[in-house]
């Protein structure tokens, strides 16, 4: 099956990005397309696939977003931007509710953040302390701040739904050998953790954050929206930053700006660069893709979001 699709990134966080309006393929279908175009060794490649969706009386378009394993996220932060863009060009429109597979965000075209770097502001909540609800069995509906036993480390972690689950830790320095050996005993969905969680080591930096994080059906990855989203939050719960103030987010990634809530929704404004638009080929069967052809580069928003990096 041939699909046009666009190349696009949210802060580092990289997709191929389909508009499935108008398809009639079904779950198995979008999650070999996934496992094919967002396979790192493959022709294309991405920390997973984005699909722009129709929306109803109360959302304008909506998003579904697969991982790299063909795992079907709840939402994903950063692609929404891509996917409100792609929303804004399809609709006409420059503010829209945005519907995603359990919840809905608000996402508006936002002032560049630099020249050229098309960006998007999104309103995203409320964030979730219920971790019974993911559901995470170690004797408490709440976690904040708080070692949790069965994880490999001593750290305090806070348990975040965004709405896709993350386990938050706030530490000095990032010690990614000990955050990947965290998210893997996360990956193996162990019985007491049967939906995986995503496990992001954060740093405070000021009144700025610097994430990592090992995202659920993905690995390490350079940027997380939701897990930024997450962090933002957890921070202002802990008491590290304040709520209501404009905080930047880095990763390794990029940049958002951000903002929480005491009545836990999140504000994220970032990103939603286009790299270059083509066709490609996909067997549903074999999850293989070929014969990909580039129709457009967009050489200027690349240059633009790397002229933004350098200043950081």
């Amino acid at each position: 099956m041939r699909f046009d699709l666009i190349k696009c990134h949210g802060s580092g966080n990289d997709f191929p990005l389909i508009d499935a309006r108008a398809s009639a393929l079904g779950d198995a279908a979008w999650a070999a397309v996934a496992r094919a175009l967002a396979d790192r060794d493959g022709l294309v490649g991405g920390d997973g696939l984005l699909l722009l969706t129709g929306g109803d009386a109360t959302h304008a378009f909506g998003m579904r977003m697969f991982n790299s394993d063909g795992s079907e996220s709840e939402t994903c932060l950063n692609g929404l931007r891509c996917v409100a863009r792609a929303g804004f060009a399809a609709t006409g429109a420059e503010t829209a509710m945005a519907l995603l597979k359990t919840s809905d965000a608000v996402v508006e075209r936002d002032a560049d953040i630099a020249e050229g770097v098309f960006t998007v502001r999104e309103i995203a909540g409320p964030a979730s302390l219920n971790a019974a609800a993911w559901p995470i069995h170690v004797g408490t509906d709440r976690i904040v701040d708080t070692p949790i036993a069965r994880l490999p480390t001593g750290r305090a972690f806070t348990a975040v739904a965004m709405p896709n689950p993350h386990l938050v830790t706030f530490v000095d320095a990032i010690d990614e050998a000990e955050l990947v050996h965290v998210g893997e005993a996360c990956e193996a969905a162990p019985d007491w953790l049967p939906n995986r969680a995503n496990v992001s080591f954060v740093e405070v930096r000021g009144r700025d954050l610097f994430v990592r994080t090992f995202e659920r059906g993905v690995g390490l990855t350079d940027s997380c929206g939701s897990a930024m989203a997450a962090s933002t939050y957890a921070a202002c719960l802990t008491g590290r930053i304040a709520y209501d103030t404009p905080t930047t987010v880095f990763n390794k990634g990029g940049l958002v700006r951000a903002e929480a809530s005491q009545a836990a929704m999140v504000t994220l404004s970032g990103n939603a660069t286009f790299e270059w638009t083509g066709t490609i080929d996909v067997d549903l069967d074999t999850a293989t893709a070929s014969d990909l052809v580039v129709t457009r580069r967009h050489d200027d928003e690349i240059a633009a979001w790397a002229g933004l990096l350098a200043t950081i």
